[in-house]
């Protein structure tokens, strides 16, 4: 449990360091743009593979601490173990739908991969570069959703998000 809570954790660390990095990309391309009328090739395809990645990596740890968009405006009135419940439900829903998208992500990736398909742009990037964030950040997502569901089980409280709206 520890090695995909700590995985998760990694990666959302290294998605922070690739938003920062696409901020910093897309400032120098706007500078390079429009004070010195030298635009580049490599910065908006860059900062999107950052900040397709940096989103993606991000996703599992960020379950972990409870901060997934949640409208708990009516659980919050339930009794606790209701609200369990609730939280269980989203869970799975979470678990489900993340383990689908990897495994159809994978397969989008894997396809893109053997046939060497690219960006068809300046820089022209292989595409499973940005594809495969899709079944790495879902597939950890699912992981990281049955580790919380098996501590939601031993919890004497659930929550479901931020109760500070």
């Amino acid at each position: 449990m520890k090695v995909i809570t700590s995985l998760s954790q990694g990666a959302c660390a290294l998605g922070a360091i690739m938003l920062a990095a696409t901020g910093v990309m897309l400032t120098y391309e706007v500078i390079a743009r429009y004070f010195f009328i030298r635009p580049t090739i490599w910065a908006a395809e860059l900062s999107q593979l950052c900040l397709i990645w940096g989103c993606l990596l991000a996703m599992a740890h960020l379950l972990t601490l409870r901060r997934h968009i949640t409208v708990n405006a009516i659980t919050t009135l339930l009794p606790p173990m209701a609200q369990k419940v609730c939280a269980s439900v989203a869970l799975v829903i979470v678990v489900v739908f993340s383990a689908i998208v990897a495994f159809w992500g994978f397969d989008i990736f894997l396809e893109s991969f053997v046939r060497g398909r690219t960006t068809g742009s300046l820089l022209n990037l292989p595409v499973w570069i940005a594809e495969a964030s899709v079944p790495f950040g879902f597939g950890l997502l699912a992981l990281q959703g049955v580790l919380e569901l098996i501590k939601l089980r031993g919890s004497d409280t659930a929550h479901l998000g931020a109760t500070h709206e």
